[in-house]
């Protein structure tokens, strides 16, 4: 049901605003190049590496908002399964703000934080790594990095020089990084739960590039009770407020509404969690 509802939403607004497959399309993009043998890397403005081809492979054919939609219907239904394999009520996790942004240019995160409980899935985090690895460390499993391992030969097999190809677009990705936003060096203080794994999770993903909202809504992985999934969920619609309302003059505005609407909140949950809650995900295996 989730999947049904927000696939045929995001293609819905995709369609409706002339969005085309929104950042998914440039997922579309390396597939197409790969396909026709072509440069992936043609225009600054490809700036995925060339694993997340294969995600776009079996959607060449569809239409461009009805492959987004697929994708991002796909990506919620599996993070719904996911969520709901220990308790129904992490569906909360649907409220947050990142993620109804996500759902307007049919981003990654929800597949990203889908991973985290599907080792097979793990491969995704390399497909937006800004985003992705902080779930590939703290959520990492001998299958999921078996998984990895092989989508990362595939690909180098495929076009050995894509790394490099890559690399050099990422000069052009504009960002923030949260920790470094004032007030994010609060953030460093997640290491008083240091034992806690969600920690290293905010922490990773503190210190990596991140451009939007929706970047952060791995985050989401974080909550467990169902003060903590309100908490978090209506503070981050902050954000959307925020920017309805004020158009950012450049990426340090939107770093500090991050921090202070996405980020901060989760640190305020670990900071207030009782040791013996301090568990996280289960283990993958």
């Amino acid at each position: 049901m989730v999947g049904v509802v927000t696939g045929t939403f995001c293609w819905f607004l995709l369609k409706r605003l002339h969005q085309s497959a929104g950042d998914f399309q440039w997922a579309i993009h390396l597939a197409q190049r790969l396909v026709a043998g072509q440069n992936p890397y043609d225009t600054p403005l490809e700036q995925y590496p060339l694993p997340a081809a294969f995600v776009a492979l079996p959607f060449l054919r569809t239409r461009p908002e009805i492959a987004a939609g697929l994708f991002y219907g796909i990506s919620s239904a599996l993070l719904a399964f996911g969520l709901t394999r220990e308790d129904y009520g992490r569906l909360r996790t649907f409220l947050a703000y990142p993620y109804w942004a996500g759902l307007l240019t049919a981003q990654w995160s929800n597949i990203i934080a889908a991973s985290a409980f599907f080792p097979a899935l793990l491969p995704v985090t390399m497909m937006k790594p800004q985003v992705g690895l902080p779930i590939f460390l703290t959520r990492l499993s001998r299958r999921g990095l078996v998984a990895c391992i092989f989508v990362a030969a595939l690909s180098i097999a495929i076009l050995p020089v894509w790394p490099m190809l890559w690399l050099r677009q990422t000069h052009y990705y504009e960002h923030y990084i949260p920790v470094l936003v004032f007030p994010g060096p609060l953030l460093l203080l997640a290491l008083l739960r240091y034992r806690d794994r969600d920690a290293w999770l905010l922490i990773f993903s503190s210190m990596l590039p991140q451009r939007w909202f929706f970047d952060a809504f791995t985050l989401w992985l974080i909550p467990k009770s169902r003060r903590e999934f309100i908490f978090t969920a209506v503070f981050s619609w902050g954000a959307g407020i925020w920017r309805w309302y004020h158009l950012p003059a450049n990426f340090t505005e939107v770093g500090r509404a991050a921090v202070f609407f996405l980020y901060l909140p989760m640190l305020i949950v670990l900071l207030l969690r009782r040791e013996s809650g301090a568990e996280g995900l289960a283990n993958p295996q």
